[in-house]
């Protein structure tokens, strides 16, 4: 007979979303903005938190949380770059949850932190499904994996508010039709905004570099006028 555990499934989302919250709390409490940054393995989200430490660096004070099934390199590229950035391994789990959070939170010192950016672990499924607490959900697609992505892998399309498409210069050289993915994203997330960006020559990283001093600046501001 065939066993079906929807309600082991759902109690494991419910007791994720009240962790979930209590990250919330003490990001706002913090005044802390907070990125869950997703993507499939290779689409460059290092690189792109890389360049975009680089960019920031003295005019936002900047913590990273990165996930990993495996080895702690990601975490040392980003510590080389002058910023807190603390490792998690899943060994074997293919995302982030609200308690791997609250436990990473504990070796970071939120002191002078206006930005934490949790790098999940590289995969177009799981992290969709478990919120951490942030802020948004922003999610790099690389056009080496081609525009039918946004139709294999709808969730993580709808939920993100900013798709960055890396590896832009690329373009001349790989099968992506990028007015196939604006107009696929466009029918599964209207709202959603597309930057095309290339970690590589840095071009396109104004507006997205713009888009996190924006939201910074207003978390803080939301912040200041509750207190």
């Amino acid at each position: 007979m065939a066993q079906i555990n929807v309600p082991v499934v759902r109690n494991i989302l419910q007791a994720n979303e009240r962790l979930a919250a209590e990250n919330r709390r003490k990001f706002d409490d913090a005044g802390i903005f907070v990125i869950n940054l997703m993507s499939s393995p290779g689409a460059g989200k290092t690189s792109l938190l890389e360049k975009t430490i680089e960019a920031l660096s003295g005019r936002i004070g900047i913590a990273v949380i990165e996930g990993d099934i495996q080895s702690s390199y990601d975490a040392e590229r980003i510590q080389k770059k002058g910023v807190q950035a603390v490792q998690i391994n899943t060994d074997g789990g293919c995302h982030l949850d609200g308690n791997m959070i609250q436990i990473a939170l504990d070796a970071l010192d939120l002191a002078n932190v206006d930005l934490l950016i949790i790098e999940n672990v590289g995969n177009l499924v799981c992290p969709a499904e478990f919120n951490l607490g942030e802020h948004e959900k922003i999610m790099i697609l690389s056009v080496t994996e081609g525009d039918d992505k946004p139709l294999k892998y709808p969730l993580m399309f709808q939920i993100c508010s900013v798709l960055l498409v890396n590896k832009i210069d690329l373009l001349p050289y790989v099968d992506c039709d990028m007015a196939k993915v604006r107009e696929r994203i466009g029918q599964l997330n209207a709202k959603g905004r597309i930057l095309e960006v290339s970690c590589k020559t840095g071009e396109g990283f104004a507006p997205w570099l713009s888009w996190i001093e924006e939201k910074v600046a207003g978390h803080k501001k939301l912040r200041a006028g509750k207190h």
